[in-house]
C-alpha cells in the first residue's frame, strides 16, 4: 500500500455533504458537480469519491492515476465494476447506506395515503419485492404497524434456508400493496429489468398501491399505464430525469428519485467510502458519532390531536418530513422543464432528518409511543449498515 508521505489527490462528488470533513486529513480534496467528472479532471487523482450521476468506466479513468474509487451511493449501475477490477483499481459501493430512509419513505407514505383515503393498514397485505437492506427496513416497520407481509427474493431464498419466500405471482395476486426494494440487473436467472411487465402484472388487484423505490426499469412503464391500481407511489423512472408523462399524471405521489435522500444517508454513505479509502491507505479511521454530532437537528414535533393511532402517526410523520414536498416542484413544472427540475431538485435536496434523529412528542399517548420506538424514533443509531 502506498504511504501518506505525500499529499494526494482526492476528486470528491460535490453532493456529498461534510467531505471536507470526511476527507481533508487524507488529502487534497478538489470536489466537482457529479456531471462535471471527467477524464481531464481526475487525470492526476489518486482517488475518486462518487455518488451516481458519474459514469465510472473506462473513458473516464482509463489514463488516470486512480488507484480507489468509492461510491456513497448503493446503485452500481453506473459503475463498470468489471473493468475496475481488470485494471487493478479498487472499488467500494456503500451498500445499506440509505436504507432507512427509503423504507421510512415508503412506511410514510403508505400512512398518508391510508390517512387521506380512510384505510387502515392494520391488517392489510404488503408484498415486499427484494428484501435486502432496505426491504428488510421495511418488513420490520410494517410489521409493526400491524401488517402482513408478503417476502419474494429468490436469491435471498438459495442462500438462507428458512427464508419465508413467497412466488412473485403470489405476491402480486393477494397484496393490498406492493413495494420494489431489487437492485436494476439485467443478466442471469434472477435478473430484475422488467420484472413487473405484461405478462404478470394482470395480477395486481385494482385495490392494490404499487410503489416504486428502487430503480426505474425494474418495472415495465408501459405495462404500469395498463394496469389499474388505487394509487402509484413513484421515486424511479426508467429514463430519469425524463419522466413518463403518462405516468406522472396517475401517480398519487411522484417525486425525483429522493426516497434515500436523507442527510442521514448522505453523510452514513460518504461516511463509509471514507473509512474504506483509509484501510485502503492504511490511516487512522475516523470517528463516527463525532461525524453524526454535526448534524443539524430537526424541529421537535408537536403532540397529535387526532383520535386513532393512525391518524396521530399520519400527523407526526407529516411534521417530520412532508413528501408532499417533493411532488410539488415536478408538478408545478410544465412538461418541457421537468428534467431539469427533476435534477436540480435532487441537487438542492431539502433538510430531512432520518426518525431516530426526532425526539418523541410530549404527551403522546403510551401505545403511540411504544409505536414510534418500533418504527425507529429514538433509537440507538447505527451509523454503518
Amino acid at each position: 500500500m502506498p504511504s501518506l508521505s505525500r499529499l494526494r489527490r482526492i476528486v470528491i462528488d460535490d453532493a456529498v455533504p461534510y467531505a471536507h470533513d470526511l476527507f481533508k486529513d487524507l488529502g487534497e480534496c478538489i470536489c466537482l458537480p457529479g456531471r462535471e467528472i471527467t477524464a481531464e479532471t481526475v487525470q492526476h487523482a489518486d482517488a475518486l469519491i462518487v455518488r451516481s450521476r458519474t459514469q465510472i468506466n473506462a473513458d473516464l479513468l482509463h489514463n488516470s492515476s486512480v488507484q480507489f474509487v468509492g461510491s456513497t451511493v448503493v446503485g452500481l449501475d453506473h459503475v463498470d465494476q468489471n473493468w475496475l477490477k481488470q485494471v487493478g483499481i479498487t472499488f467500494y459501493s456503500a451498500q445499506g447506506c440509505n436504507s432507512i430512509a427509503v423504507a421510512e419513505y415508503v412506511i410514510s407514505n403508505l400512512v398518508q395515503w391510508a390517512a387521506e383515503t380512510g384505510h387502515t393498514l392494520k391488517d392489510k397485505t404488503l408484498a415486499i419485492i427484494g428484501v435486502g437492506h432496505v426491504g428488510s427496513h421495511v418488513w420490520r416497520k410494517a410489521e409493526a404497524l400491524g401488517m402482513h407481509c408478503l417476502l419474494n427474493d429468490p436469491p435471498r431464498a438459495q442462500q438462507t434456508h428458512n427464508f419465508p419466500h413467497t412466488e412473485l405471482n403470489t405476491c402480486l395476486e393477494n397484496a393490498d400493496f406492493i413495494t420494489l426494494h431489487t437492485p436494476l440487473t439485467f443478466q442471469g436467472a434472477h435478473a430484475t429489468y422488467h420484472l413487473l411487465n405484461q405478462n404478470n402484472m394482470h395480477r395486481i388487484k385494482p385495490t392494490a398501491v404499487l410503489i416504486n423505490a428502487a430503480r426505474g426499469g425494474i418495472i415495465e412503464e408501459q405495462a404500469w399505464l395498463n394496469t389499474p391500481t388505487a394509487a402509484d407511489i413513484i421515486d424511479c423512472w426508467e429514463n430519469e430525469p425524463t419522466l413518463n408523462q403518462a405516468l406522472f399524471q396517475r401517480a398519487w405521489l411522484a417525486t425525483p428519485h429522493i426516497a434515500g435522500h436523507s442527510l442521514d444517508a448522505k453523510v452514513r454513505g460518504g461516511l463509509m467510502a471514507s473509512q474504506a479509502l483509509r484501510r485502503f491507505w492504511q490511516a487512522p479511521l475516523l470517528e463516527e458519532t463525532r461525524i453524526f454530532q454535526q448534524l443539524p437537528a430537526p424541529a421537535p414535533l408537536s403532540p397529535p390531536i387526532s383520535k386513532t393511532i393512525q391518524e396521530q402517526l399520519a400527523y407526526l410523520l407529516r411534521q417530520s418530513y412532508d413528501f408532499r414536498q417533493d411532488h410539488a416542484p415536478l408538478q408545478t413544472a410544465d412538461e418541457a422543464q421537468r428534467a431539469t427540475v427533476f435534477e436540480a431538485y435532487r441537487r438542492h435536496y431539502p433538510l430531512r432528518r432520518e426518525w431516530h434523529a426526532q425526539h418523541l412528542p410530549a404527551l403522546a399517548s403510551p401505545p403511540l409511543l411504544a409505536l414510534l420506538r418500533t418504527l425507529g424514533f429514538q433509537a440507538k443509531q447505527h451509523h454503518l449498515i
